[in-house]
């Protein structure tokens, strides 16, 4: 049984055995974790208060738990549950045995056709479900898609993801060599910002790295703005 949200059991750290480190961030680590009532494996996400407040992060937080707790796709990374004591919070993840696409990434350059338009279109689908669902993720890129056990796609990180009922925005989020035109510009955008990022990301699955990468954040920004792509 997973710990699910709509238990109203109460966790604390307490009902875990932590295993290793999966991966560390800028505000906390995530660690291999086992659920003693049921050894149910999942990710813990530990971050500390302190550095939350002091990033002024408490409200994108709020909202990645909310969205991430309400999504339930097979191709985006499950948020169970979540508690927290005096110092930290825990948010209780899906664990993706396979890690980053980022890490896939780097130990083949590149990836061959048919793997690539396997990942896009897990990738689609889950990004179509978050539309109909009114989410944009803003932050689609190798480091934030997870790999289950058969090498399938888990979006994760919906630090950046916003929910609103318009799918228009202003806020420019996400990263550099992703961000598409209309952020750049500071125009009003809506969800196929997603879409702009999945043609990002299928150039650098295949190339080796993303189109408009340049030696410069200005190059960088110039040539998303006037679309030209490396030769």
């Amino acid at each position: 049984m997973e710990p699910s949200t709509s238990t109203r059991k109460r966790f604390t750290v307490n009902d875990f055995e932590i295993g290793r480190p999966l991966g560390r961030g800028k505000f906390g680590r995530v660690y291999l974790a086992r659920l003693k009532e049921n050894n149910f494996i999942v990710a813990l996400k530990v971050l500390f208060k302190s550095e939350i407040e002091k990033g002024g992060l408490e409200h994108q937080l709020r909202r990645e738990v909310e969205i991430q707790a309400h999504l339930q796709h097979p191709n985006i990374l499950r948020l169970y549950n979540y508690f927290y004591d005096d110092t930290r919070m825990y948010l209780i993840l899906e664990y993706a045995p396979g890690g980053e696409l980022y890490k896939e990434l780097q130990r083949n350059q590149q990836l061959d056709q048919e793997r690539t338009a396997t990942i896009i279109e897990e990738l689609s689908d889950a990004l179509s479900y978050c539309h109909e669902n009114k989410v944009i993720h803003r932050d689609i890129k190798p480091e934030n898609i997870l790999l289950g056990l058969r090498g399938e796609v888990k979006i994760s990180d919906f630090g950046w993801s916003v929910h609103t009922l318009s799918l228009r925005r202003k806020t420019i989020c996400g990263t550099l060599d992703y961000l598409p035109p209309e952020m750049i510009e500071q125009k009003p955008y809506n969800e196929t910002v997603d879409l702009w990022c999945i043609g990002v990301l299928c150039y650098e699955l295949l190339v080796g790295k993303p189109p408009f990468e340049s030696s410069t954040s200005s190059e960088t920004y110039r040539r998303i703005r006037k679309l030209l792509p490396m030769t």
